[in-house]
């Protein structure tokens, strides 16, 4: 059996992650979705890793914007998806639903989820029980429909629901205190909501992540994981991207 992964939450930008992660039995390190190249060179160094690959989800500047600075100092290979090789630049390799990749032995099956934007893709290491989602499955939320439609949207979320619960969900960014808020409205009913919130609460009140989140933890509280339908998802996206509270 490999050694488990070592997974690295780097804040960088206001509220991006970006993930640092280190396969011990191999030495490789990649880095998913660099916002910016040197809170990652630091965070890498300080345990002296090297990064060897730049995984991108999608091609927003807030999860590319560091892969020029780390390829100069690294010499990293940069992957990302296919569908958004014009505008993300300097992929070396292109992925997208069906493909795998690895870093040592440990194997993601590439998944293409489109809606935030359309090429945007998820990467899963199944027998590691970790998914990084990017922009698509947040803490209690989910991505802003800037490409796609509802439609597109509820259907990744059918696919991450269909994943074990006990998979951990790195996203890209610290949202979930607000989608939290909106998240009572939703479902004012749900009572696991209302306890989840109290911790992710006194969490960020003591300066702490709130993320990885679980696909367990999700299933009870996130509103758009738990919508019947697209119909449904979409008028709770468009409820919370004018939602104020």
């Amino acid at each position: 059996m490999p050694s488990a992964l070592e997974i690295v939450r780097v804040p960088v930008l206001s509220d991006n992650y970006s993930w640092l992660v280190h396969d011990p039995d191999s030495g490789a390190t990649m880095v998913i979705d660099p916002g910016e190249a040197q809170p990652l060179l630091d965070a890498a160094a300080a345990r002296g890793w090297t990064i060897n690959e730049i995984w991108n989800t999608h091609w927003h500047p807030d999860h590319v914007g560091g892969n020029a600075a780390i390829v100069a100092a690294t010499g990293a290979k940069v992957l990302g998806p296919e569908a958004e090789r014009a505008k993300i630049g300097a992929i070396d390799q292109g992925v997208a639903e069906g493909d795998s990749v690895s870093l040592g032995q440990h194997r993601a099956a590439v998944m293409t989820v489109p809606g935030h934007t359309q090429g945007h893709v998820a990467y899963h290491f199944a027998d590691d029980a970790v998914i990084f989602t990017g922009d698509t499955l947040f803490a209690m939320g989910c991505g802003r429909l800037f490409e796609g439609t509802p439609a597109d949207m509820f259907g990744n979320m059918r696919r991450y629901a269909e994943l074990p619960e006990e998979t951990r969900v790195f996203c890209g960014h610290e949202y979930t205190q607000s989608n939290g808020r909106y998240a009572l409205v939703a479902e004012p009913e749900n009572q696991a909501i209302r306890e989840r919130m109290a911790r992710v609460d006194a969490a960020r009140a003591a300066g702490e992540a709130t993320i990885p989140t679980s696909i367990g933890e999700e299933l009870a509280t996130n509103p758009f994981l738990r919508a019947a339908s697209a119909e449904q998802l979409g008028e709770r996206r468009a409820a919370k991207d004018s939602f104020r509270g």
